[in-house]
C-alpha cells in the first residue's frame, strides 16, 4: 500500500494552457480529460482533470473550476490531492482528515475512480482523496 500527495491547481479556463506549459518546462507526459470526454454537463472543452508527470519526479494536476462555482485566483487556487491504490487505506485517511472538516464531496464511488471525496480541513486546506486508476482515452 502506498499513497502520494500531489499539488492540484485550479483554474478558470486556463488549465490546459497551464498544463501544456508545465509539460514544456519539465519535459513531462501530459494527460487531459475534458467535460466532453467524461460526458458531463458544461463546456465540453473545459478540463475536468489533467496532469503532467515528468521523469525527474515533477507531478502536478489541474482542472477548470466550473462556471457555476465561485473561484478567484486567490481563493481555492489549489487542492492537495492524496491518491492511493488501496480503498481501505484511502478510507482510513479520510476518516482521520474529516474530523472537524467541511465535506465538499463525500468519499464514494465516482465515474472516474472507485472512491473519490473532497473536504476542507479545519485549517482551510482542501483535500481531494481518491483511489487511482489508469486512464485509457476512449
Amino acid at each position: 500500500m502506498a499513497v502520494s500527495s500531489v499539488t492540484h491547481l485550479n483554474f478558470r479556463g486556463d488549465a490546459r494552457a497551464a498544463l501544456e506549459f508545465y509539460r514544456s518546462v519539465f519535459d513531462g507526459e501530459l494527460v487531459v480529460i475534458t467535460n466532453g470526454d467524461m460526458g458531463v454537463p458544461g463546456d465540453p472543452e473545459q478540463v475536468k482533470w489533467g496532469q503532467v508527470v515528468a521523469p525527474n519526479g515533477f507531478h502536478v494536476m489541474a482542472y477548470d473550476v466550473p462556471a457555476d462555482q465561485p473561484w478567484s485566483r486567490g481563493d481555492d487556487s489549489f487542492f492537495l490531492s492524496l491518491r492511493g491504490d488501496d480503498a481501505d487505506e484511502i478510507s482510513a485517511l479520510w476518516a482521520k482528515l474529516v474530523e472537524g472538516a467541511t465535506v465538499r464531496a463525500p468519499l464514494e464511488p465516482a465515474p472516474w475512480a472507485p472512491l473519490y471525496g473532497m473536504l476542507t480541513d479545519r485549517f482551510g486546506v482542501t483535500w481531494v482523496l481518491d483511489v487511482a486508476v489508469q486512464y485509457t482515452p476512449a
